[in-house]
């Protein structure tokens, strides 16, 4: 390692800086010239962590008046470099990050024209050599908020001026405000003469540009009849992979890393790690979404760096500081205390892997109450992706790994409120079932625990809810990758334990686990009858070729497990034919 190569950009988000600083990027400026002949007023929505900052400050430095004579430097090696679009450095550029103002609900008005204040500010002292001498001082003596906003926005009328409006996280404190203050408040804000929707009025017919980006589409239903007709870019398939990594864009990072001696790694083997953890988020509705799907960002860079850094894949597939935590989706699921089957919408997705809805362009805040929007609002914050169409619906499926743990954790705080999981216990049995192939102890205990939890009933009748116990504890295994419902030898298994060879090349047993149900009311008939469906369907599912491929070095164990209601009635492995 000789230190010469470009260092990653593991949590930078500055365009500007990276560039100076000589950093690895993946360029997405031929972008730019797709988002002109678009529109002058844009919208673009994608969940956190997706490099939305990133795009916005590459923006701002490719149209910044003020930047053009490092033009070359910023982006003469980039697609926008060698194919310029005529529009380079011709603007005085507003960039407004609203993930900077904070507080409470009664502070927020303050905090926003506080943070405007600076903004403009800075804004005036930069550009003032294009005004005349007096703009700066008649600026600062103006002493409201919106007095300043619309002397600014009048000079640009007034000198004939060039001006683009970049909007960062334009939804973040209004999504903040309704996630923990409630609808009164957020409507308050975006309607009648809330101080948000006249901020929004102040932009219309100021600016010639306007791109906004932010997580979900609610304040721009709530806010744009009062600022401007605008364009979504969200669902539109020629931006599905302006944000985020392809998995090409992923190689080749890789290639240049092995290449500068950074590190060296199998690109087959670290795509085929980082493909169930970070890719799979589609977002335009294909029907056939192979090809279009996209790595989240964060994640990848924190993978690469892990190994720049130690010689090794992470401990830890997702970056302990991009999860997202319980208690916002918790906060998302409750919101309000409104009526409308959030819960119901989660645990079929966490259960089945998928729902179908369709997938709202936008959508004021009092509808988010009915599941079709929330399944959209799961949508927008990442929750769930597009994963096809069926006739003329969308499948609506966990992207991956990653957002399955959110899933699971949310359900494992709703089973310890009925009662308390002992996790150290079962992360025993796990290493046991793992490297010592003693799966009992594994088995036994989950469906112990899902005995001890008779009362969450009330979250999942039946089949349904044994399956997602079962899901939630099995998804905790570190050593495997848990794969409900694969299909095997022409049938679908109900669980294929695939282990992680990467990250622990120790493992040495695999495990497909069959999981029957049968109502309290079963006669003996029906249990027996049940259980030798169930040795024949396992036996075929461990005959398959995937299986064998994918096993391949470890011992396969075929394990049938029988609930009776919430009782086990019976639990071996089987042996394959």
């Amino acid at each position: 390692m000789d230190g010469t190569y470009k260092l990653l950009p593991y949590g930078i988000s500055d365009y500007t800086q990276i560039k100076t600083e000589n950093l690895y990027i993946v360029d997405k400026t031929a972008y730019l010239k797709r988002m002109e002949d678009a529109g002058y007023f844009l919208f673009l929505i994608r969940p956190r962590r997706f490099g939305k900052s990133l795009f916005l400050t590459m923006m701002e430095a490719y149209y910044d008046i003020e930047k053009k004579d490092r033009f070359e430097v910023l982006f003469g090696d980039t697609y926008v470099g060698k194919h310029p679009t005529g529009l380079q450095n011709q603007f005085q550029v507003l960039r407004l990050d609203f993930s900077k103002p904070g507080g409470t609900a009664e502070e927020l008005e303050n905090k926003v024209n506080g943070y405007l204040d600076i903004v403009y500010s800075n804004f005036v002292k930069k550009y003032a050599k294009y005004y005349p001498d007096d703009y700066e001082g008649r600026f600062f003596r103006l002493t409201s908020t919106s007095d300043r906003i619309n002397y600014v926005h009048e000079a640009f009328h007034q000198y004939d001026v060039k001006s683009y409006l970049i909007v960062d996280e334009y939804d973040n404190f209004t999504n903040n405000v309704l996630s923990q203050h409630g609808e009164a408040v957020y409507h308050a804000m975006t309607h009648a003469e809330g101080f948000y929707r006249e901020l929004f009025k102040k932009f219309k017919g100021s600016f010639d540009r306007i791109l906004m980006m932010g997580v979900s589409p609610v304040t721009m239903d709530d806010v744009t009849s009062g600022y401007n007709i605008a364009t979504a870019l969200t669902l539109e398939k020629k931006f599905n992979e302006m944000l985020g990594f392809s998995e090409e864009e992923v190689r080749e990072m890789i290639r240049y890393y092995n290449g500068q001696g950074a590190f060296s790694i199998d690109e087959e083997e670290t795509i085929r790690a980082m493909k169930p953890w970070y890719d799979g988020y589609c977002f335009s509705e294909f029907r056939e979404v192979q090809g279009h799907h996209v790595f989240n960002p964060d994640m990848v860079l924190y993978y690469l760096k892990n190994y720049q850094m130690n010689g090794e894949p992470p401990v830890e597939m997702v970056d302990p500081n991009t999860k997202t935590d319980y208690a916002k989706l918790d906060r998302v699921v409750r919101l309000d205390k409104i009526d409308g089957d959030r819960k119901g919408v989660l645990l079929e997705v966490a259960d089945r892997g998928y729902t179908y809805g369709s997938v709202k362009r936008s959508f004021p805040a009092h509808q988010l109450t009915d599941p079709n929007m929330f399944k959209s609002l799961l949508f927008y914050y990442g929750m769930v992706t597009i994963k096809g169409m069926r006739g003329a619906s969308s499948i609506l499926g966990i992207p991956n790994n990653n957002v399955r743990e959110q899933y699971f954790n949310y359900l494992l705080v709703e089973y310890n409120q009925i009662k308390t999981i002992d996790l150290s216990a079962l992360t025993e049995s796990y290493d046991a079932a793992a490297l010592d192939g003693d799966w009992r102890g594994m088995m036994e205990y989950i469906c112990r625990q899902y005995h001890d939890t008779t009362s969450v009933r009330s979250l999942i009748e039946g089949e349904r809810n044994l399956q997602g116990f079962m899901n939630a504890m099995l998804t905790l295994n570190p050593y495997y990758l848990v794969r409900p419902e694969v299909e095997l030898n022409h049938g679908y298994c109900d669980f294929f334990l695939l282990p992680d060879m990467i990250r622990f090349p120790d493992i040495r047993h695999s495990y497909i686990i069959e999981l029957k149900y049968l109502p309290v009311t079963a006669t003996d008939e029906q249990v027996r009858q049940q259980w030798e469906e169930a040795v024949r369907q396992i036996q075929g599912y461990g005959q398959g070729e995937v299986v064998r491929h994918l096993t391949d070095s470890t011992d396969l164990h075929l394990i049938v497990v029988q609930m009776k209601g919430y009782n086990l009635i019976r639990l071996e492995e089987v042996s394959p034919l």
